[in-house]
């Protein structure tokens, strides 16, 4: 008989079949790429972003370099990271934990944006006026006017 297997995160599976892309753009980890705006903060991340980390290959019996993170950098914000790029460093290597990165290296191009997510579709007034016209036990009208719009967002479309 077989036995189901436990279900596991979407991220855990999307992370092993990105892991060999981001290996051949010399990221060792997904992290760097997958929370960049949560390492650099979101007034760099919005002009910025990786593209590639180069390393140096190291000679025998001697210790590697740090890399070189190559960064897309919107035109206009180019002067303005380039001037930020101690504390981009600082923030990077703060979150390894180890000197990693030791230089960068921008390249203007267009930022790869991302779609934003859609917004919550409107519940119907007239649906939520006859949800709350069944919430007669509720005492307090903004109370009962907030479960209406809950509750005509969430029934079902006949």
């Amino acid at each position: 008989m077989n036995k189901p297997r436990p279900a596991r995160p979407l991220s855990e599976l999307a992370s092993g079949l990105l892991a060999e892309t981001f290996k051949k753009q010399g990221f060792a980890s997904t992290e760097l790429v997958t929370r960049w705006a949560d390492i650099v903060g979101p007034e760099i991340s919005t002009h910025a972003e990786p593209v590639k980390l180069q390393w140096q290959r190291a000679a025998d019996g001697e210790p590697t370099e740090p890399a070189t993170l190559v960064l897309r950098v919107e035109g206009p914000a180019a002067i303005e990271i380039q001037h930020l790029s101690n504390v981009i460093l600082e923030r990077i290597n703060r979150f390894f934990g180890w000197q990693a990165v030791g230089r960068l290296a921008l390249r203007q191009a267009p930022l790869t944006r991302r779609a934003p997510p859609p917004a919550p579709p409107q519940a119907d007034p007239e649906e939520a006026a006859r949800v709350a016209a069944t919430l007669t036990e509720v005492a307090d009208e903004d109370l009962r006017m907030a479960l209406a719009r809950l509750g005509a967002a969430v029934k079902p479309k006949p």
